[in-house]
């Protein structure tokens, strides 16, 4: 068969011919139009998406920024008006305030944790940190090298020539910790026993130590009503008499045996410290040890440094049973004893004075032993917020470790993206 060629077409032929092209070119052009118009539309819906991504994210990072303004106000609020810190305090339990609080396109729930209910990690003993779940012999010993200003390996732990040698070294601290995850660094710590185990139920076993453990705990060197505590290592015999209203028989045996100086207020207590005052003990120039009485009546209102801060102080209102424990190097009648005390207290002890109401705190080796440790109120508060969009569900976390004595409030941690 021989084909057509277009010389050979009738002039009929040759129109309907051209107008076929044409309809042919117009049916290319409207597919490429399609495809154009399919793909521009495209690229605009995952345009949108991009952008409502990012403006969700930009929501939820302000609302974030939100939750921790708000419950920093909370703080100050209740230092205004507080001498004390406990569980009853609105920072501790504030549904109102800090669960599910709605703003514009979003909302965010804020929970405050009492940095003054941990162990301070720096200054911590072995003997204390060894009471804490899953803690070994060579991790504490090597927390202590961590921190201390020496090279002297202790039995089980490490110094600088570990970390140096490590395939990726690093230098050891030699000082306190910083930050909690600094603990990362240290020999034998991995980021289960630090942030704890997965699952649904958290016990006290797989909750970590970052629950239990901090390096911002402070107490200011000041009594219950924020008055200027006596300093029992400077103080004559007539200032110990009129600030304290205590005998003239305990003001002498203060200034007698103070010496190079008493290391803690504890030291005040004696074996031969008697439960209550003795008859005519107010009228006597012979001096005497304080009984126990007025040792607690005093204890809140006396020191034995200049120091503003004092660092690491526990609040016994607020740490948990296991801080406790530990502190306490596994004494769990004494731990056990001041949560059943707390718990029936409205709003937690005064001061360290009432620790006098807890018999077996009571005992003069443990308050000797102990007294210095502890503390009724906070400085240093974690504050965790999470912002949730309603749109798309982006979520935003932020961790801020406040100091909130500092005015304004200081921020001296933060870290975005932290469940902990």
């Amino acid at each position: 068969m021989q084909r057509l060629k277009v010389s050979d077409m009738s002039l009929a032929d040759k129109e309907r011919l051209k107008v076929g092209l044409v309809l042919v070119g117009v049916l290319w052009v409207i597919v490429l139009l399609t495809v154009i118009m399919t793909t521009v539309a495209h690229t605009s819906r995952l345009d949108t998406r991009i952008s409502l991504a990012s403006a969700e994210q930009m929501r939820c990072k302000w609302g974030s920024r939100a939750g921790v303004e708000t419950a920093i106000a909370v703080l100050n609020d209740d230092f205004a008006t507080n001498y004390n810190d406990s569980f009853a305090d609105l920072w501790a339990s504030n549904p109102a305030d800090f669960n599910d609080v709605p703003l514009d396109g979003c909302s965010f729930t804020v929970e405050v944790t009492d940095e003054a209910g941990k162990l301070n990690i720096n200054t911590a003993t072995e003997e204390q940190l060894m009471q804490l779940p899953n803690m070994t012999a060579e991790i504490a010993d090597s927390i202590l090298d961590w921190r201390d200003e020496d090279d002297n390996i202790s039995e089980g732990g490490a110094e600088a020539g570990y970390y140096i040698n490590l395939p990726y070294g690093y230098e050891i601290r030699n000082g306190n910790f910083k930050t909690m995850r600094e603990l990362l660094l240290v020999k034998g710590v991995t980021p289960v026993l630090l942030y704890g185990g997965s699952g649904a139920e958290i016990t006290e076993a797989s909750a970590g130590w970052i629950h239990y453990l901090t390096c911002y705990s402070y107490e200011k060197n000041t009594d219950a009503e924020g008055g200027s505590r006596i300093n029992i290592n400077k103080a004559n015999e007539n200032r110990l008499r009129r600030a304290l209203d205590i005998s003239r028989s305990y003001a002498g045996w203060i200034v007698d045996n103070r010496k190079d100086g008493f290391k803690g207020i504890g030291e005040l207590i004696t074996n031969d410290s008697p439960s209550k005052p003795k008859e005519g003990g107010r009228d006597s120039d012979e001096p005497q040890p304080l009984d126990m009485e007025t040792f607690f009546k005093i204890a809140d209102k006396i020191t034995v440094t200049d120091e503003e801060l004092i660092p690491g102080k526990v609040n016994v209102n607020t740490a948990p049973a296991v801080v406790l424990l530990a502190l306490f190097e596994g004494d769990e009648q004494v731990a056990a004893d001041i949560i059943a005390y707390r718990s029936g207290l409205a709003d937690g002890m005064a001061d360290i004075g009432d620790l006098g109401q807890v018999k077996s705190f009571a005992n003069k080796n443990i308050a000797r032993n102990f007294i210095d440790q502890l503390t009724t109120r906070s400085s240093v508060f974690t504050i965790h917020s999470a912002a949730r969009a309603y749109a798309t569900e982006a979520a935003r976390k932020v961790e801020a470790v406040v100091d909130r004595d500092k005015s304004p409030a200081q921020i001296l941690y933060r870290r975005t993206g932290a469940d902990y």
